[in-house]
């Protein structure tokens, strides 16, 4: 039998997302000013958000407002359009 070859046990995940291009320019221009990978960054804060680092359970809190309230807005302004079409329509029922 040939000799056994162990694989590491840390093994990596590639991630992929889309973010807007200026937020990535200056992003990029920030690790470059401090020398780091984006790369690098990106594994401190996955690693802290881990580890439950309070301030990235405290910038996690802050993202998950922020969508909370921009699909409660998304929903009022749902609900809006449904109630004046409701209107239009109970008018428009009257009229005839």
């Amino acid at each position: 039998m040939g000799k056994k070859t162990y694989k590491d046990f840390e093994t990596k995940k590639s991630m992929h997302f889309n973010i807007m291009r200026e937020t990535h320019s200056s992003l990029r221009i920030k690790c470059f000013e401090k020398r780091l990978s984006m790369q690098e960054v990106f594994s401190e804060v996955a690693q802290r958000i881990a580890a439950g680092s309070p301030d990235m359970m405290s910038l996690l809190d802050d993202i998950s407002e922020k969508k909370r309230n921009k699909t409660i807005k998304k929903l009022s302004k749902t609900d809006a359009e449904s109630i004046y079409n409701i209107i239009e329509n109970v008018n428009h029922s009257e009229s005839e």
